[in-house]
């Protein structure tokens, strides 16, 4: 991650002729120096039908002599023409990223483990769980520890509380790091493409008790993780990311499932990585990822 303090700008729009010129002029008129840009087109389809354009440019913050809100007000006329859906964020300013966990440690151990080391440049206000048995292991990195019991009677009460609290620490992400709670409708629609899940991935597919067992015994040849945006329908949100990676006949189940918690610790780092480096922009149910 680079250290030098830039603006992103990330939108997305109907696509037509002129899109980057105008854009681009509007940052070199206020004297903005581009140190990146990534730019893709999609073709017309049912919720686009003249196509879609995704565009994402990163500028020397010290190049501009505007302020983050004065350079939004004054970009504001033009995304408006040009229907927009548009952001800028100032990489001097933490994203503060809330993660949620039940009794699994290994997404919670990564996560950690990068914030500490600053290889994931963010600011954590807490960690939330329905149990208490890593408490002390979130403790001792210095970050408060919330116990939110979830159980069948006090469910509505329990997310209402987790809504309150990403609320008042001011969330900017919620990171769901083998959090093994159903999350409410209510609470995906209140923050979309802001609540990140991890699950894993078969080829074929297993869903229910024991998927590592049911894996094993069908002989599978791949197993995976795919990060992505929680949605009101089950681990079917917008994907950030996947990968995969082989395994034999020669591989237990214990070795199965000791790859699956590799992968999905890396899948969900990228993933969060992505996300608040500005790199994913969503339209519909799917993302685009400027890697």
């Amino acid at each position: 991650m680079s250290k030098e303090r830039r603006y992103t700008l990330t939108a997305s729009c109907p696509d037509r002729v002129g899109l980057v010129a105008k854009v681009a002029g509007f940052i070199a008129e206020h004297g903005g120096w581009i140190l990146e840009t990534n730019l893709h087109a999609e073709p017309p389809g049912p919720l686009a039908p003249s196509g879609r354009f995704f565009m994402r440019f990163e500028i020397r913050a010290d190049s501009m002599p505007l302020l983050l809100a004065e350079l939004r007000e004054r970009f504001t006329p033009l995304a408006e023409s040009l229907e927009m859906d548009w952001h800028i964020s100032d990489s001097a300013v933490k994203k503060r990223v809330v993660i949620l966990v039940s009794r699994q440690e290994h997404c919670l151990y990564d996560l950690l483990s990068r914030w500490h080391s600053r290889e994931l440049d963010v600011e954590i206000p807490c960690v939330i769980s329905n149990h208490e048995d890593l408490r002390g292991f979130v403790e001792w990195h210095g970050i408060p520890f919330l116990h939110v019991p979830v159980t069948p009677d006090n469910k509505p009460a329990a997310f209402a509380e987790v809504r309150r609290i990403f609320e008042e620490v001011g969330g900017d992400v919620m990171v769901l790091a083998r959090y093994m709670q159903i999350l409410p409708p209510e609470l995906c629609r209140a923050y979309p493409a802001r609540i990140i899940n991890i699950h894993h991935s078969f080829l074929p597919s297993f869903v229910g008790a024991r998927p590592y067992h049911q894996a094993w015994e069908r002989g599978v040849k791949l197993i995976g993780a795919t990060c992505h945006y929680v949605t009101e329908e089950l681990d079917q949100g917008p994907i950030i990311e996947q990968d995969v990676i082989r395994v034999d006949h020669s591989d237990t189940v214990d070795d199965m499932v000791r790859y699956g918690k590799d992968i999905e610790k890396t899948v969900l780092s990228r993933g969060l990585r992505y996300h608040i480096e500005d790199r994913v922009l969503v339209h519909g149910n799917k993302t685009i990822v400027f890697r």
